[in-house]
């Protein structure tokens, strides 16, 4: 079976993403983005104990990279529209994660999002949030609805811990995007140094 990369936001959805995965046999690490200082230790505590019960369900390792995140959504929040930023931040987490399948040997990134759930899961943001990178994506959820997605995180022992209090990223805009384009974007990107900003991300990335 392929090796690949799952981003774990600490949520609802990408442990149940990543059961479907480990319960095809595939062979899977994790990639947690530490959004600190716009949120709290909460999404990081979530992944971990997450990773706990899908390690003892399917007996793998999971091993699990967290990479810094917060500075980058400063340097996007301070440079460019904000309307488009969760696209943006979308496409460096993606670049993040991809240079970590990399070292990895990881032949395909996946994610929990499931078809229009929030506004950077719109159609038309995936698409440009995944012209990031050239590693293929996998949506194991892309047509469920939450609830079907809320029964198997309840089946598999998820849900308690997703559903903990916690602090949501506090770096979303207030009118986020629905609907962008691949040319909006990059000239957004313009306005920031991207390599040297994955560069730095991922050399500050630590393994748990």
């Amino acid at each position: 079976m392929a090796r690949g990369v799952m981003l774990m936001s600490g949520g609802i959805d990408s442990p149940v993403a990543l059961h479907y995965l480990l319960r095809q046999g595939h062979d899977l690490l994790a990639v947690h983005m530490d959004n600190r200082p716009f949120t709290d230790d909460t999404p990081l505590e979530k992944v971990v104990d997450h990773l706990t019960v899908l390690r003892e369900r399917y007996h793998q390792p999971i091993p699990l990279y967290v990479v810094p995140h917060g500075s980058t959504q400063v340097t996007l929040m301070r440079n460019t529209e904000r309307h488009v930023g969760c696209v943006l931040c979308r496409r460096f987490m993606w670049r993040s994660a991809e240079r970590i399948a990399e070292r990895e040997n990881g032949t395909f990134l996946a994610t929990g999002e499931a078809l229009g759930q929030v506004a950077s899961q719109t159609l038309s943001n995936m698409r440009q949030a995944t012209a990031s990178v050239r590693l293929p994506i996998v949506r194991p959820l892309i047509g469920f609805d939450k609830h079907e997605i809320e029964r198997v995180a309840k089946e598999i022992g998820t849900y308690g811990i997703s559903t903990r209090p916690g602090v949501c990223c506090q770096a979303v805009p207030d009118r986020p995007a629905t609907r962008s384009n691949l040319l909006q974007i990059l000239r957004e990107e313009e306005k920031v140094d991207v390599d040297g900003i994955i560069d730095d991300c991922v050399r500050r990335a630590v393994q748990l």
